[in-house]
Formats: structure tokens, sequence, C-alpha cells
């Protein structure tokens, strides 16, 4: 990778706390995830990984009993200053989910659905059906549905469908992907395929991937982050925190002594 790719920090978290009514699910959280790099968040379950990535583009605010202190800063902004507009955070700060959640429309639609909703230029046919297979090509479904942009998009196989949800956040341009558990639903050969797609896409983005799969976070990021009962315990480049772990901690979950 070229370092000046990762000359500045695409996300940082200064002091990031997060409660769950009474329930504190982020501890002072400090971290700077690389421009341009796939960062693996890794840890046992309910340790604040899926939380941490849910600040980045504030969808954990859906929940009522949620409260948040602290600073999550994209492009020198806080993105948890009140001026800060949603809409435009999350064409910015794209969000792939556990399991695919194409909406019940074609295919086309589908992945025109937020660029018709956000992007002036929509209006134009021509640069639209440009956006469109721009995305397919970019996610490697463009030769397997090109004739069939028509159908509905839940008749789709799962990776399939899972690709298809990647797909329709790249017209809006986002700077950052954030990917929850992508692979969870799908068998081994839909999840190296996905796993492919991932390492190709991150040539073009910041992407964080939560995962509990550890030889996914091997395979598929630059940096990873070990994550504890709400806190960082160890940040480092992948395969520096997979074979010389410097806390013990994490070189117990690595190797499965954990977790």
């Amino acid at each position: 990778m070229k370092e000046s790719r990762h000359a500045k920090h695409a996300i940082v978290t200064r002091a990031l706390r997060l409660w769950y009514g009474h329930f504190e699910a982020l501890h002072g959280v400090d971290l700077a995830v690389r421009q341009g790099a796939i960062t693996a968040l890794i840890g046992p379950s309910g340790c604040g990984k899926t939380t941490l990535l849910r600040c980045c583009n504030r969808i954990n605010e859906r929940y009522a009993n949620v409260r948040t202190e602290g600073e999550v800063v994209i492009r020198g902004k806080n993105i948890y200053d009140p001026d800060v507009d949603l809409i435009e955070l999350r064409k910015r700060v794209g969000m792939v989910f556990q399991r695919p959640n194409p909406l019940p429309i074609s295919i086309r639609e589908n992945v025109l659905y937020g660029y018709r909703l956000h992007a002036a230029r929509a209006r134009n046919r021509g640069d639209a059906d440009i956006a469109l297979e721009s995305a397919l090509r970019a996610v490697q479904l463009w030769d397997t549905v090109k004739d069939r942009l028509g159908r509905r998009a839940t008749e789709l196989q799962l990776e399939q469908q899972q690709k298809l949800c990647i797909a329709r956040l790249l017209p809006l341009k986002p700077d950052i992907i954030l990917m929850d558990e992508p692979c969870s639903a799908l068998d081994p050969d839909a999840t190296a395929k996905i796993e492919d797609l991932i390492r190709e896409l991150g040539s073009n983005y910041t992407i964080v991937i939560v995962t509990h799969n550890m030889a996914q976070a091997r395979r598929v990021s630059d940096d990873c982050v070990f994550m504890l009962l709400g806190e960082i315990v160890e940040h480092a480049r992948t395969e520096d925190l997979f074979i010389a772990p410097r806390d013990q901690r994490t070189a117990d979950y690595v190797e499965g002594r954990f977790g």
C-alpha cells in the first residue's frame, strides 16, 4: 500500500462514551482510523464493536435510550455537533449490515434509490445509467444482472444481495464504508467472494469492518483493533497484532483462549 494514502486519519474518536439506558457500552474510546485502510474491529460478543461502528454514522440514535459523549471527527468535523446534517453524514459514511437488506423493488431501483434522493444530477437518465453500471461493476455484479435489472432484488442469492447493498452506497460517493459482520449470513463460498470484493474496494475507500472471524480479519484488514468490555485494548497493523501482540489479553483472544 502507498503510505501517502494513509497520511491522514479518516475517523478520529476522542473520549467517546455511549450508554444504552444505564448501561455504559463504550468507556472513553480514543481511536484513529487510517484513511484508505481496511480496519477490522475484533473482540468477544458484547465488547462494543458494533456500537463503536454505529457511532461513526450516528445510527445508534435510532434507539431512544442511547446517550453519547465525546467526539467522532470526520473530515475535521465532530459529527456529534448539533449542526450536523444526518442525511449528509450518512451519504459520506455508508453502512452495510449483517444480513443483506435490499428493498423489495427492482435491482435498478435499489442501486439508484439513494442516488435519486440525494443527487441533483440523477434527474438526467443518462447520468443515472452511468452511475448504475459503475456501481454494479464495482461490486462484480454487472455481468450477472445487466439483462434483468427490472427483476426484484430479493430474488437474488444472498451473496448477490449483499453485493447489491454495497453497490447501493457507491453512487453517493462515500468517503467511508462501515461493515457490520457482512459475511455472517453467508456460506463459505459466498464469504470468500465478499472478502475478495472488500479487498478490491479497499483500494478506493476507507473501510471499517466488524468481524468475529479471526481468519477473516487477517485476510482482509490492514489494521486491527481489539476491543474488550467497551474499551480498546490494542490497535496495530493486522500482521503485528496477530503475530506479536503487545497485550496478553490480545494474545489470549486471537489464540482462542477466550471469546
